[in-house]
């Protein structure tokens, strides 16, 4: 195993036990490791701190496994790891709900690995080539535990890309899955496309918000925006919504929210589904002079690393003060944002600049965060990435 060099005065984030190493920090290798490769990282003095994987394409070159250099990282290291991550979501799993995130990257201590359980169906996305090397273990780890039905690789994130990585689409194991997967979430039924869909078919992790705020939705006129499939649109009829609005740019989640419409059984003539880009429909709505009583923005992630943070400020500060405008008196707002860069207190004081630009007294009166099948390691924050603000608007 090769020695990677910390520069001096580099240690203090390996000894608190931060996954990543960024390439600054290194000052060498002992040798020519593959990208992909276990390494031991050592300090200045060449003292041992940790295993991990090594990539020489990435800005993060050494993801960190095992701070025990008496544990022998190999594939029964693997195998562990699998399983613990896998029984750890038993609770999450019911009658009610059959889907959830099985491994979370690193909060379950497999850099760059995320699975995704859809009824029968795994989804799994590879985002390092460390986890690539080692993929045949793990999909063999996962058929052991749950046999599933398939095993689809969507690994299409541009994070491969800084890997060193391709794309890759393609069945791991079993057969191809169908074109619609049926899956239960807090017992509503939905029909997802795991090969065509976006990220991994489906977003899990706003299955605990949908159920808080479907709490709110009884008598009321609602507005989804970035709708996708469904999630809170099916929840607000579940529990008496007299009408939502759903509005995605995507035909394919349009459509297959009005199937999950039927499948439910749910009204039809409560949904008005729009295929716009939200922004746009938006500013239409304000010219046409429509209000809501609740409105959802779930956008995509608008600061993929702190660069961007400033501009996704202003996207979201926009977005938010339109939707304010579109709010009857003391309507309310959950507007949620999935960029790790993007903290709690950062994004309130984009709502507080939102509802000064649209002339708004704005109350936060609950604070959403992704469930428990996506934990967040104690040494590694960035794992935090949706939070979302219940808003009371006047």
């Amino acid at each position: 195993m090769i020695d990677v060099v910390l520069k001096k005065g580099k240690e203090k984030a390996v000894l608190h036990r931060h996954p990543w190493v960024f390439s600054g920090a290194i000052d060498g290798a002992k040798g020519k490791p593959a990208n992909g490769d276990i390494v031991r990282l050592v300090d200045a003095k060449g003292a041992f701190m940790a295993y991990g994987f090594y990539n020489d394409k990435s800005r993060v070159a050494v993801r960190l496994l095992e701070w025990d250099e008496a544990v022998e990282v190999n594939e029964e290291w693997f195998r562990s790891k699998v399983a613990v991550a896998v029984a750890s979501r038993g609770e999450v799993l019911s009658d009610d709900t059959n889907t959830c995130r099985l491994i979370f990257s690193e909060s379950d201590y497999l850099p760059g690995l995320i699975v995704d359980k859809y009824a029968g169906h795994l989804a799994v996305q590879v985002l390092t080539s460390g986890i690539e090397n080692v993929l045949p273990v793990i999909i063999d780890e996962l058929q052991l535990l749950l046999k599933p039905e398939s095993i689809f690789d969507k690994s299409d994130a541009t994070s491969r890309e800084h890997e060193g990585l391709k794309t890759s689409n393609v069945v791991l194991a079993g057969s191809h899955p169908p074109e619609r997967v049926e899956v239960r979430e807090n017992g509503i039924v939905y029909n997802i496309n795991i090969a065509e869909g976006q990220k991994s078919g489906f977003y899990c992790d706003q299955r605990d918000n949908r159920k808080l705020l479907a709490a709110h939705a009884k008598g009321k006129k609602v507005l989804d925006c970035f709708c996708y499939t469904g999630g809170f649109t099916l929840s607000f009829l579940q529990n008496g919504g007299a009408s939502v609005t759903s509005v995605d740019s995507s035909a394919l989640a349009i459509e297959t929210l009005k199937e999950n419409i039927k499948l439910n059984g749910f009204d039809p003539a409560k949904l008005t589904a729009i295929q716009s880009d939200v922004n746009k429909q938006l500013r239409q709505f304000k010219d046409e002079g429509e209000l809501f009583d609740i409105i959802v923005l779930d956008p995509p992630k608008y600061a993929p690393s702190r660069s961007a943070l400033d501009r996704a400020s202003r996207a979201y500060k926009d977005l938010n003060r339109l939707a304010m405008l579109l709010l009857n008196k003391g309507g309310l707002l959950a507007t949620f944002s999935c960029s790790g860069a993007m903290d709690m207190e950062t994004f309130k004081q984009v709502l507080a600049w939102a509802a000064l630009d649209a002339g708004k007294q704005v109350q936060f009166i609950h604070q959403f965060c992704q469930p428990e099948d996506h934990p967040v390691r104690a040494s590694f924050p960035e794992g935090e990435y949706l939070k979302g603000l219940l808003c009371r608007v006047f």
